[in-house]
C-alpha cells in the first residue's frame, strides 16, 4: 500500500481531538504532512504563516501567504503546500468541526456549523485587510502562545473558546453562496481524490490512463483534463513523479539495488527508472543515494 493521501491525525491527547503542527522546510512538529505534501483530513484546518511566505495549493488553485496571513481550509479538502521560502514556518490548527457544535443536534450545529462544513466552501483567505480578520489573526497567534507555553490548568477550555470565536467571526463575515458552480468544484475534487489515491495504492504494478480514469468513473479526457486543471499535470507525469518520491524513500532508507528500487516503484525498465530521476531530480539515483548517506553520517 502506498501512502495514503487521507491523513488520519493523530492527537497527542484524544480526549481533546486539537493539533498544532509546526512546519518548517525541514520538519514538522508533531510529525505529520509538511511541505509538498498533498493530503487531505476530515479536520478543519487553520493555517498561519509566522515567518517567510508560502504558496498552498488547494482544489487546485495557488493562494500565497505572507507572514501573519492565515487561511482556513474546509474538511476533506485536497490541499499541499507547494512553496515556501527557505526560513518560512507556518502552524496548522486542525480540530474535528463537532468542537464547534457544543453537542450533537444542537442548534449550533444544525444553524451554524454544518451549513458551512458540508458547503461548498473549499477554503478562504485570511489576509487582514478587514477589521474581522485582524481579529481572526489575533485569535491565531493567541493561539499559537496557547500552544506554546506549559499548559497550565483549564488550557483545553482556553483553546475551545477561541476557536469557537474564531469560527463565529469567520461565519460572520461570509456569505455562502449556492453556485451550481461550486457545486461542481466539491465533485471534482472527489474524483480527484479518488484518481489520486488510486495511483498512491497501486504505483508500485503497471497501471494505464484508463484504469486511473476507471477508478472515478470518468473517461480518459475526462480524467486529463482534471489533472491538468486541479494538479497542473497530466495524470501519467503525476504517477512517474510519485514513484520517484517512493523511490528516493528507498534510496535512503534501504540497501536495496537500483534495479530492486526501479522495479519496486513500478518502472519495468532500470534505464527508464534512471532516466525519470535524472529529470526529476537532476541527479541520478546512485548520486542522491551518495549524497543522501554522506549528509546523515557526520
Amino acid at each position: 500500500m502506498g501512502k495514503q493521501l487521507y491523513e488520519a491525525i493523530q492527537y497527542p491527547d484524544e480526549a481533546f481531538p486539537y493539533i498544532m503542527y509546526t512546519h518548517t522546510n525541514h520538519e514538522s512538529i508533531p510529525k505529520g504532512r509538511g511541505v509538498n505534501d498533498l493530503h487531505w483530513h476530515e479536520e478543519l484546518q487553520m493555517t498561519l504563516v509566522t515567518k517567510g511566505k508560502l504558496t498552498i495549493q488547494i482544489n487546485g488553485i495557488d493562494y500565497y501567504l505572507e507572514a501573519g496571513q492565515a487561511i482556513f481550509i474546509n474538511k476533506s479538502v485536497l490541499h499541499i503546500v507547494i512553496h515556501l521560502t527557505h526560513d518560512g514556518e507556518y502552524v496548522s490548527f486542525n480540530f474535528p468541526e463537532k468542537l464547534l457544535a457544543f453537542y450533537s443536534d444542537s442548534i449550533m450545529e444544525k444553524s451554524f456549523v454544518l451549513p458551512y462544513t458540508n458547503s461548498f466552501l473549499l477554503s478562504l483567505e485570511i489576509k487582514g485587510d478587514a477589521e474581522w480578520q485582524k481579529q481572526v489573526l489575533h485569535i491565531l497567534w493567541d493561539m499559537k502562545k496557547e500552544f506554546e507555553k506549559k499548559k497550565a490548568w483549564g488550557w483545553q477550555y482556553e483553546v475551545s473558546i477561541k476557536t469557537v470565536q474564531l469560527w463565529l467571526t469567520l461565519i460572520s463575515n461570509i456569505s455562502l453562496s449556492s453556485e451550481e458552480s461550486s457545486k461542481h468544484n466539491r465533485l471534482q475534487q472527489e474524483r480527484l481524490q479518488v484518481m489520486l489515491s488510486f495511483i498512491h495504492q497501486n504505483y508500485t504494478d503497471p497501471i494505464t490512463l484508463k484504469e486511473i480514469a476507471d477508478a472515478a468513473h470518468l473517461s480518459v479526457s475526462e480524467c486529463t483534463r482534471s489533472f491538468k486543471k486541479s494538479i497542473h499535470m497530466t495524470p501519467y507525469d503525476y504517477l512517474v513523479k510519485y514513484r520517484i518520491k517512493r523511490s528516493c524513500e528507498l534510496l535512503e532508507s534501504t540497501e536495496y539495488t537500483i534495479t530492486e528500487i526501479a522495479r519496486r516503484v513500478g518502472f519495468n525498465h532500470v534505464n527508464h527508472f534512471i532516466q525519470s530521476f535524472k529529470k526529476h531530480r537532476k541527479s541520478t539515483p546512485k548520486e542522491f543515494r551518495k549524497i543522501r548517506n554522506e549528509q546523515t553520517t557526520y
